[in-house]
């Protein structure tokens, strides 16, 4: 039987001000199980909305000033990130890495029933051994996440994602390369998912858990469904 079918989510979203961690607010804001919404960016992201709640903070590396507005919440919805490309591997490591686990263990700390949620990447190197470097720093970031003390962990690695349309901070190459999706999906369904489809898999994992703690394409497009 499952006992969390009717589970409320007070969930902390992070990367509001891009194209990923908007998609996932977008679906969040619509979900019935979803009764609140703490976004947290170093720039007001010009939504709003009676589940939102936000705080402008410019230190993701120190959490200590806004602690006390951290507890109360039972998911974690990790959608901040940078890309690898023109940057170094320590920068990198700092930004993807250091970043995330600051952010973590705060939250495990605060609120040991979460389940968090990491947005990765498809191609992320598990072993920590690989040639690419941001492939390594992601299986790094992704095995330690798993070590806390939370109630659940989840890594999220999609591949193209096709954009909710209409939303404020959607790349924009991605009107540009769209048509490619649905000969993707057909061909490679595991490197292929919606933005809903990314967002509502996130929802379902806090409220009803999944059977793989890493999920790729064909996985987030199951539990999306569901």
């Amino acid at each position: 039987m499952d006992t969390t079918k009717g589970k409320i989510i007070r969930a902390i979203i992070t990367g509001t001000t891009g194209m990923v961690g908007e998609g996932v607010l977008h679906e969040c804001l619509q979900h019935p199980q979803v009764e609140a919404v703490l976004i947290i960016n170093r720039k007001p992201s010009g939504i709003t909305h009676p589940k939102i709640k936000e705080i402008i903070h410019q230190d993701f590396f120190d959490f200590s000033a806004i602690e006390s507005q951290l507890s109360g919440y039972n998911a974690c919805f990790f959608c901040l990130g940078v890309t690898s490309v023109g940057i170094s591997e320590e920068v990198y490591y700092k930004m993807t890495y250091t970043l995330t686990m600051h952010v973590a263990e705060t939250l495990s700390r605060i609120n040991a029933g979460m389940t968090f949620c990491y947005v990765s990447g498809g191609g992320t190197d598990s072993t920590e051994k690989g040639r690419l470097a941001w492939a390594r720093i992601k299986g790094k970031t992704e095995n330690d996440l798993m070590k806390l003390p939370f109630q659940a962990v989840y890594a999220f690695r999609p591949g193209f994602i096709k954009a909710t349309k209409g939303l404020k901070y959607t790349h924009k190459f991605y009107k540009y390369i769209g048509w490619l999706f649905p000969i993707g999906r057909a061909i490679y369904p595991t490197g292929f998912c919606t933005m809903k489809e990314l967002g509502l898999a996130m929802i379902h994992s806090a409220t009803k858990g999944y059977n793989k703690k890493i999920l790729e394409g064909t996985d987030i497009i199951a539990l999306g469904k569901e």
